[in-house]
């Protein structure tokens, strides 16, 4: 009898769990279809006509070869340079990339190889910034930009080296947070060990640290590639909308006019821009969960 009792108990359990673990993957394949519906809906209209969208913007497109027109019309539109774009987008996102991982990487080895209140202090510092909204400082950025301009005769408004000083600035403080927690896990020993053996302290910075910092280098790069490579706001102030450096966002607006928006050509566009970072993103994910784990274990 008991036995009996034993073995529906634990039948009942099995089922319990079987329905649970069926729930949540009924949870998991919504939140996946709700997450993948813009890419799908932004895909779907940039193979429609201008008329096909304002009719239907939902439903998947009757005609597929409209996107080989639509990226055409995009890559020949006179208002707008979109390669020129593309290429400026990748020479802002590559230099402001390299200038935080360099920068915040030794902001935090220094903070953690020289512990005093004022290290401590200068890290909360940091901490606390990840906090502040981008609206509280935008105006006196382009203010500072433009002082350092007539002040010093260094130009920063309309620039790659103006907008990269701007990015770490921004960049830097949730770089040196991750970066921190990773350096604190290296052995004092491997950089003693240089000392002793010659090694001055850029050295053992780069030969050393650096080198095991990559899984952390790529976190920080991705995050803060994606960030970089989709802003729009930080592009407008500092580039200005018609300059002659421009980001894709800033590209994609010369398709919205004051009454008419060509949407057929602003979707394919927005198409165009995600695919590189969406790539990167699938062959880089892994890398980026280690990298956090690793920084929030050690």
């Amino acid at each position: 009898m008991a036995d009996a009792l034993h073995l529906d108990a634990v039948g009942q359990k099995n089922q319990h769990s079987k329905a649970k673990r069926i729930a949540l993957e009924i949870l998991a394949i919504v939140l996946v279809l709700v997450v993948l519906s813009p890419f799908v809906i932004v895909l779907f209209n940039s193979s429609k006509t201008f008329d096909h969208i304002t009719r239907d913007p939902l439903s998947p497109p009757s005609d597929w070869s409209n996107l080989g027109a639509n990226i055409s019309a995009v890559m020949n539109d006179p208002t707008t340079d979109f390669l020129g774009a593309f290429k400026d987008s990748v020479i802002i996102t590559v230099i402001s990339l390299v200038v935080i991982i360099i920068f915040s990487a030794m902001a935090a080895w220094v903070l953690v190889r020289n512990r005093s209140r004022f290290t401590n202090f200068t890290f909360m510092l940091f901490v606390a910034a990840m906090v502040i909204p981008f609206q509280v400082v935008m105006y006196p950025l382009v203010y500072f930009l433009k002082a350092i301009g007539d002040t010093l005769g260094i130009k920063m408004l309309a620039t790659y080296h103006g907008i990269a000083f701007a990015y770490l600035g921004f960049g830097c403080s949730l770089s040196i947070f991750i970066f921190h927690g990773f350096i604190k896990g290296i052995p004092l020993a491997l950089e003693e060990s240089a000392f002793i053996d010659g090694c001055s302290q850029p050295g053992v910075f780069f030969k050393i640290i650096l080198p095991l910092l990559t899984p952390t280098i790529t976190t920080v790069a991705i995050l803060n590639g994606i960030w970089i490579w989709n802003d729009y706001l930080l592009p407008l102030l500092v580039l200005g909308g018609n300059g002659e450096i421009q980001t894709i966002p800033l590209a994609v607006t010369a398709f919205a006019g004051a009454y008419v928006k060509q949407w057929n050509l602003i979707m394919t566009s927005a198409l165009l821009a995600m695919i590189p970072i969406v790539v990167m993103f699938i062959f880089a994910q892994k890398y980026i969960i280690r990298g956090m784990v690793e920084g929030a274990v050690k």
